[in-house]
């Protein structure tokens, strides 16, 4: 490479970025919170975040509003290690907040403030940096990406950047309140599919993707479409992940959960140091899932991430 060009980026993420309105009060509905913790947030976001936290140099393609909490993003990720090179405003759309209620162990309403359109679902074709897509060695999207236009456009010119290279990730979230029907997004998901090589949902997401919700079942038809590893997330049961060679099934790693919102994202994260230290495929899950149930435990998401070290002391004891 010459001198003069950068350095790819370990992990470029895109989609949504928004701010976290967490209650400090658990057990209790919104309209009896007191107060509230200021986090940022967003699921893209949050999964570069997490990659920054084992070290990996990451950056997220979203977009916020022209507003004091647009101004925050920009000051949270630089301070959380993610660059902001891929992050503009949008005029006239304010920045996304997202309240949600916390009833530990297993629900954790979110309320989603995105109206009448979301700016990282203003993501352009034309404002993406196709080079540094291209080169990353780790491009990850998320389903609510393909919602709506132009962002499902973007998602398209840059996967057709990408040609297909090896650790292009879909995050399977899907959610539904971000979707006209069901039916639309199985459409665009089955799309999206033909374009990546790395899958990671739960059942339910996978059952969006493929109709099938029997994890093994599940696995199997997505690596039909052509993709390279899937994994299968399944709560207490554990982590199924799968290439065309080899079956991996990792346990639960059981934590008290006080807020279970980010775990997924700090699963995301660590999969992405994983798969980028070229581990064995049982050692990079088993890693990820302990990573995410540490979020799970804490009450925020990105700056709950936990950092390489955390993981490797709780697997010295496993």
């Amino acid at each position: 490479m010459s001198p003069s060009m950068p350095q790819p980026f370990d992990v470029i993420t895109i989609g949504r970025v928004g701010i976290d309105i967490y209650p400090l009060q658990d057990g209790v509905g919104l309209e009896k919170v007191e107060t509230f913790g200021k986090y940022l947030g967003g699921s893209a976001t949050n999964v570069a975040v997490a990659a920054a936290r084992h070290g990996l140099s990451s950056a997220v393609i979203t977009r916020t509003g022209n507003d004091p909490f647009g101004k925050y993003v920009h000051e949270e990720l630089l301070r959380l290690g993610v660059s902001d090179t891929f992050v503009s405003g949008v005029e006239g759309l304010k920045t996304p907040v997202v309240f949600c209620e916390i009833f530990p162990p297993d629900n954790f309403p979110l309320y989603f403030y995105r109206d009448p359109i979301a700016p990282d679902l203003v993501i352009k074709p034309n404002e993406l940096d196709l080079g540094a897509i291209q080169n990353a060695r780790i491009y990850w999207s998320t389903v609510t990406g393909l919602s709506q236009e132009p962002s499902r456009t973007s998602h398209h010119v840059a996967w057709e950047a990408r040609d297909r290279k090896p650790l292009t990730v879909l995050d399977l979230d899907y959610r539904p309140m971000f979707w006209a029907d069901e039916q639309q997004a199985k459409v665009q998901v089955a799309r999206a599919l033909e374009k990546v090589t790395v899958a990671v949902g739960n059942k339910e997401e996978c059952f969006v993707a493929v109709g099938e919700t029997e994890p093994m079942r599940a696995a199997d038809a997505l690596l039909e479409r052509g993709l390279e590893l899937v994994i299968v997330k399944q709560g207490p049961k554990g982590v199924l992940a799968k290439t065309r060679d080899e079956v991996v099934e990792v346990p639960p790693y059981f934590v008290d959960v006080i807020n279970g919102l980010g775990a997924g994202d700090s699963f995301g994260g660590a999969l992405c140091y994983g798969l980028l230290q070229e581990w064995p495929l049982e050692r990079i899950v088993t890693f990820a899932n302990v990573a995410g149930a540490l979020v799970a435990s804490r009450r925020e998401c990105s700056t709950a991430m936990p950092t390489t070290l955390e993981v490797e002391e709780i697997l010295k004891g496993l």
